[in-house]
């Protein structure tokens, strides 16, 4: 539950479903570290000769296995607010198989994972570019050089760069500059259609975004960033022409259209919609997290043919193209924007790309690792003085 602010009299007014509420910004940080907990373990998953379903699965089990552990006892929805997926070299996006349509990892294979979790309907995603067999044992590795090199970089340095122009005051026309400065240094291409969204309480896809790449045929309305608001800063680079196409896989990734409502005849039909109504009334699912399959399967024919369903269609660019996929979810606030969940450095740390970044760019991701390498160390400071308090009380005692 939100809280409820009072004025001088007392009298009770609006509740508070935003960050300047504190118990507001506590869900959303303990779904942060569910999404950050189960991007450790897919990692670990992605392994040769692995199915790609069975890694999803895994995914899904572990943030509902999380949830589990929290607010026991306690009538509050908590769960997957975007079910895990894992797309595999020129694949885009949205790639959440059924087993007997799933295909297996190999070695230098270059995985995109995708999660989100909710505690309360507050969201919390991360997406993260993860090539399959690359981290051997310390140093050892071999770097990543050419345009896999070139894309990852910039896929990071693009995210680095959104999150220190998503400010107060700023406009997403802005953001949307700035990352096509990021894709043109390294002659890479954003890809068509990503959309950053802000994030409210069971609304993963709100009306405030922010375009990767202008479009003429998808334009969207210019907005400033204000206090208090949660966006997911979703980067999507490519090293082909950036626009994506369905191909063969079947979609698996739904989201009840909740505006609309019809009377279904199918019995697989109703049974899917029932459960989606249970399960998952508001934000995005899979039909692999249903227990009858083969009935979820059936019924998302009829759902879909009356607009039941939003899909989320698993997209691709040209076989040989890389793709590089950033997400992670940001807090914006009066004085900072904090990013919240984040991937692990160790692919990038071996990328050797040999574009140079222009100098305004390379001065801010500069400037932002100095602040966030004397962050780290103020809260190592910070637990050093903590023990020796513990240690002098302990002996005092």
């Amino acid at each position: 539950m939100a809280s409820l602010t009072t004025d001088d009299n007392n009298d009770v007014q609006q509740e508070v479903y935003d960050l300047s509420d504190q118990t507001v910004v506590t869900k959303y940080k303990m779904a942060s570290e569910i999404v950050q907990k189960t991007l450790e373990g897919v990692i670990s998953q992605c392994v040769a000769d692995k199915k790609v379903s069975e890694i999803c699965a895994f995914g899904n089990l572990v943030v509902e296995a999380q949830c589990k552990n929290i607010f026991k006892g306690k009538k509050i929805e908590k769960g997957l607010a975007f079910p895990t997926c894992v797309s595999v070299n020129e694949c885009v996006c949205h790639n959440s198989p059924i087993p007997e349509e799933s295909g297996t990892l190999k070695d230098g294979d270059v995985v995109k994972i995708d999660i989100g979790a909710h505690v309360d309907g507050y969201i919390a995603v991360v997406a993260h570019t993860h090539i399959v067999g690359k981290l051997k044992t310390e140093g050892d590795s071999e770097p990543i050089t050419g345009k896999l090199a070139d894309v990852l970089v910039a896929a990071d340095v693009a995210a680095k760069i959104a999150l220190n122009t998503i400010k107060v005051g700023n406009t997403n026309t802005e953001v949307t500059n700035a990352i096509a400065k990021v894709a043109e240094n390294y002659g890479v291409t954003p890809i068509q259609g990503v959309l950053m969204h802000q994030m409210k309480r069971f609304v993963i896809d709100g009306n405030k975004v922010v375009i990767q790449k202008n479009e003429v045929d998808q334009e969207v309305e210019e907005i400033k960033f204000e206090p208090n608001e949660v966006y997911a800063v979703d980067i999507a680079f490519s090293t082909g022409d950036g626009k994506p196409k369905e191909k063969d896989a079947k979609t698996t990734v739904y989201k009840r259209a909740v505006e609309q409502n019809y009377r279904l005849k199918m019995k697989a039909s109703r049974y899917l919609f029932n459960e989606i109504n249970k399960k998952y009334p508001s934000l995005p699912f899979s039909i692999t997290c249903f227990d009858d399959l083969r009935q979820a399967k059936m019924g998302t024919v009829e759902c879909t043919k009356h607009d039941l369903l939003h899909t989320y269609p698993v997209l691709y660019e040209k076989e040989g193209d890389f793709v590089a996929h950033v997400k992670f979810t940001v807090f914006v606030m009066e004085k900072k924007t904090s990013q919240v969940t984040q991937g692990p450095r160790a692919i990038l740390d071996l990328c050797k790309s040999e574009v140079k970044l222009e100098a305004d760019f390379d001065k801010i991701i500069k400037d932002m690792e100095a602040v966030a390498l004397a962050e780290a160390e103020r809260k190592a400071n910070k637990k050093k003085k903590k023990k020796k308090k513990k240690k002098k009380k302990a002996s005092a005692e």
